[in-house]
């Protein structure tokens, strides 16, 4: 079946048949990561951070930039273990400034050092304190086109309050957002999606 528009939907059939969300077509990278990753729910410090921190480099770029260097980043950054990141210095620093394989932006790389410490600071559960924020699903309208999609909500921007009154950087309402439709705690996916209350 070759690829087509959804009905009345938004979504998008790919070459299996399945209807998918629009942004799933354009890179084999970008279907991967709608099918197996996108919208499923993401538990515990080190993943929720490591998602958090790529979506802070995300910003004003494409996601399929970060997806293909994610590797890359987890080799970086210890794993995104906050705990190890948090003890980074100058040298650690200059050394990512120097690694070809991650976004190499000064202000993300400090921002994310200084993330993990003040994840290390939180004196709670990063895990629940994050999903704390998650909007009600009984709430939520689902979209049903690319442009019902929010970019930012009254949750995302509590969200960002409280993450920079914890001495976060980088986490803006759209960053915010952005997180929670990657880990689960709103499921974006357009009505018609194959993916769409799948977890």
């Amino acid at each position: 079946m070759s690829p087509g528009i959804g009905p009345s939907t938004g979504t998008l059939a790919g070459a299996d048949g399945r209807l998918r969300c629009p942004w799933a077509g354009v890179a084999a990278d970008y279907c991967a990561y709608h099918d197996n990753e996108w919208g499923v729910p993401v538990h515990g410090e080190v993943a929720l951070f490591e998602r958090l921190s790529l979506e802070a480099f995300q910003s004003g770029l494409s996601w399929l930039t970060i997806l293909r260097k994610r590797d890359a980043f987890r080799r970086a950054f210890a794993g995104f273990r906050p705990v190890t990141v948090a003890a980074f210095t100058e040298e650690d620093i200059a050394r990512l400034l120097a690694d070809p394989g991650i976004v190499r932006n000064r202000a993300k790389i400090e921002a994310t050092v200084r993330n993990a410490r003040a994840v290390t600071e939180l004196g709670e559960d990063l895990d629940r304190l994050l999903w704390s924020y998650a909007p009600d699903p009984a709430g939520h309208r689902a979209p049903r086109s690319m442009a019902e999609l929010a970019t930012r909500t009254p949750e995302s921007e509590a969200m960002a309050g409280m993450l920079r009154r914890r001495g976060f950087t980088f986490v803006g309402p759209v960053t915010c957002h952005a997180l929670m439709q990657a880990t689960g705690m709103v499921d974006d996916h357009l009505v018609g999606c194959f993916r769409r209350d799948a977890w």
